[in-house]
């Protein structure tokens, strides 16, 4: 049987015909699809749903307006492209929301400028300290050593680190102080 015979016979429920049509006519629209969708895994996924929409609205096909082959690419073609058109807005709407995501909050925008301008000032109240006060600092709290580890590094009696230490925090939160 042909195409437009098994197609008004699948409008009256006929099983054996839908499954006759669906051998005659899954490649060509897998073919359609596939060259329209690109995609080998959505382009089977269309082609199922254009089979399955025929079977459920193989009464609409008219004979006397073409013949059926003509009608199942049609609705083929207008699926695939309807594929097509939702994977591309999806796509702008992810990269728009990508886009908008991207952009600091001005919460964090401010939030960084402070911490910028802290990190100056404490740069500032080191730079009072004397040098073997920033040592000791910039050892214990930016390298993390321990006062012990402060002391061997720099070949110093612990008590003198700990003065050091000391007096150069005094002197910074002095400054920082002023900052504030």
């Amino acid at each position: 049987m042909e195409a437009d015979e098994l197609l008004m016979l699948v409008a009256d429920g006929d099983q054996k015909a839908f499954e006759e049509l669906y051998g005659l006519i899954s490649g060509p629209v897998f073919g359609l699809v596939r060259r329209v969708v690109r995609d080998p895994a959505q382009s089977e996924e269309v082609a199922q749903e254009v089979l399955l929409e025929l079977w459920r609205s193989a009464a609409r096909f008219d004979p006397r307006r073409g013949n059926a082959l003509s009608w199942i690419l049609t609705v083929a073609h207008r699926r695939a492209v309807d594929r097509v058109r939702s994977a591309r807005a999806a796509g702008e709407r992810e990269r728009r929301e990508a886009r908008r995501a991207h952009h600091p909050a001005f919460d964090q925008v401010s939030e960084e400028v402070e911490a910028g301008l802290e990190r100056e000032w404490v740069r500032r109240c080191l730079d009072r300290l004397t040098a073997l006060q920033r040592q000791s600092v910039t050892l214990a709290y930016y390298d993390g050593y321990t006062y012990r580890e402060v002391a061997e590094r720099l070949s110093l009696p612990l008590g003198t680190v700990k003065t050091r230490m000391r007096d150069g925090l005094g002197r910074l939160r002095d400054c920082l102080r002023g900052a504030a």
